[in-house]
């Protein structure tokens, strides 16, 4: 395949004809997925069974339909039987309500699409399957065809900043095949994450911020860390505002860009504030008689709370012998993400030390916000030249390093100034998953970064290494892939 660049994303979008085969990749992706969960369910039994259990809610308003007789049982107890892990709780929320502390832990986005949906389009399904079984067929249907969804984002997005319709499609497909693929098929919140925040670094490197700012906010009630999302309309506002500033000599038009920036990135935190002050009210205020201790904090910030005392989720807490099998669970993507960041900090060592404020391609600096938008164009030919000169010199000591006379790594799109809130973005989260969180769930957790696969595409192309490390990463895919659908279907711990 050809892997001639192109200079603008209008002609990088004409040059395009993948997507087609991306539609049909990411299809075939989650169907493939659902094929192994009914496969591995009735090959093996369940570690916990306790997935059968129906209790009924403890508003009685909302358990009415629970014991009335339906007319498929088998169809409904494979449903139900397949509700495991986390999507208990986000399937109890869609049913009662938040009845609990730790429930709060979840946030309402995907809860309030599978009450929406099962209320809906399949509320005639109810009799036929009971209504549990149609809020698990409502999750599925949600988190699948928002996969779907966020695939052609995620390839429309990687054309922009790649600039090489043949490495989005590489990077596509492992998109699509990722080694966390079993939570973007069930009941999980990776899927709507991963669809609004694709879509908002979509439509901000197309020029629409307030669409993205929606996006984001939205990603942000699907997950918490979708409020890291303003990060990126940050970066963006601080280079406007010095390409405003210093190169336009222009205070006032500076000052709007920061004013309009900060509002937007507020208006991302909206929703995960707007949900804390909503369990603050329903725990705190509305049971004044058993008072929290965390409703006494100032901030009083429940969903520290709830990952401290119920998870405990903390900084070095996991550092423990007992968890070393979880931290190799983790080590491939987080290696991943390593040789990712520290790749592109050594090829571009100028643009990451300055935050891409003293960016240059030869002797022009220029500022980044110059190039966020689709009405940007980067010259190629200077900046090939800075890169090749640099990958030369770090070819001895970048244990992933290629062949400096191949081109996929050097390209423009790869190694320009663009890519760096998204490395920066994966820095920090990698750092997080690794310190802070459950180490297992980084496989999950850093799934939804386009330099992941943006990288490992690259790096696949490589004549000299590509062939090797096609093969360890597709092999790492498909073996988690395998392994996550039949440990998780069946209860049993996977990230």
């Amino acid at each position: 395949m050809s892997t001639t660049s192109c200079t603008t994303n209008l002609t990088c979008l004409k040059q395009s004809d993948h997507f087609p085969s991306i539609l049909r990749s990411a299809i075939a992706s989650r169907l493939l997925l659902l094929t192994l969960i009914l496969l591995w369910r009735s090959l093996l039994t369940p570690y916990d069974t306790s997935a059968s259990l129906k209790p009924t809610c403890l508003s009685s308003d909302n358990s009415g339909d629970s014991r009335k007789p339906i007319r498929w049982p088998s169809i409904a107890s494979a449903i139900e039987d397949s509700i495991v892990w986390d999507s208990v709780y986000f399937v109890r929320i869609a049913e009662c309500g938040y009845e609990y502390e730790q429930s709060y832990a979840f946030l309402p986005l995907l809860p309030i699409c599978i009450s929406l949906l099962s209320q809906t389009i399949f509320a005639p399904l109810v009799s036929l399957i009971g209504h549990r079984a149609v809020l698990g067929l409502s999750g599925y249907v949600i988190n699948n065809i928002a996969f779907v969804l966020a695939a052609v984002y995620f390839y429309r997005l990687s054309i922009i900043i790649l600039k090489d319709p043949e490495a989005a499609y590489r990077a596509s497909i492992l998109f699509c095949f990722n080694p966390a693929s079993i939570f973007y098929t069930s009941i999980y919140t990776e899927s709507l994450y991963a669809l609004f925040s694709l879509g908002g670094l979509y439509h901000l490197t197309s020029g629409a911020d307030n669409l993205a700012m929606l996006s984001f906010a939205a990603s942000g009630s699907a997950r918490s860390n979708g409020v890291l999302n303003a990060g990126y309309i940050g970066y963006h506002t601080m280079h406007q505002a010095y390409n405003a500033m210093f190169i336009k000599r222009n205070v006032y038009l500076a000052v709007q860009v920061l004013v309009a920036g900060a509002l937007r990135c507020l208006c991302i935190f909206v929703p995960f504030i707007a949900f804390q002050a909503y369990g603050y009210y329903n725990i705190c205020l509305g049971n004044p008689n058993s008072l929290r201790t965390w409703c006494k904090a100032r901030p009083p910030l429940l969903y520290n709370h709830i990952q401290t005392h119920y998870w405990g989720v903390g900084f070095l807490r996991y550092f423990q012998l007992k968890q070393l099998p979880n931290f190799l669970l983790a080590s491939p993507i987080l290696c991943l993400a390593i040789c990712t960041v520290v790749h592109y900090v050594k090829l571009r060592p100028e643009i990451f030390l300055s935050l891409g404020f003293h960016a240059s391609f030869g002797t022009d600096p220029r500022s980044s916000a110059d190039y966020l938008s689709e009405k940007s164009t980067i010259n190629v030919q200077r900046a090939d030249h800075t890169v090749r000169h640099r990958k030369q010199k770090i070819m001895k000591d970048d244990p992933v390093a290629v062949p400096v006379e191949n081109d996929s790594l050097n390209k423009p799109g790869y190694s320009s100034f663009i890519v760096l809130p998204f490395v920066l973005h994966l820095g920090f989260m990698a750092a997080t998953a690794f310190f802070v969180m459950h180490v297992q769930v980084a496989t999950r957790f850093l799934s939804a970064n386009p330099p992941l696969y943006w990288f490992a595409s690259c790096l696949m192309l490589s004549p000299a290494i590509g062939m090797r490390w096609g093969y360890l990463i597709w092999a790492y895919s498909v073996a988690y892939i395998l392994l996550g659908s039949l440990l998780f279907s069946n209860f049993y711990p996977f990230t």
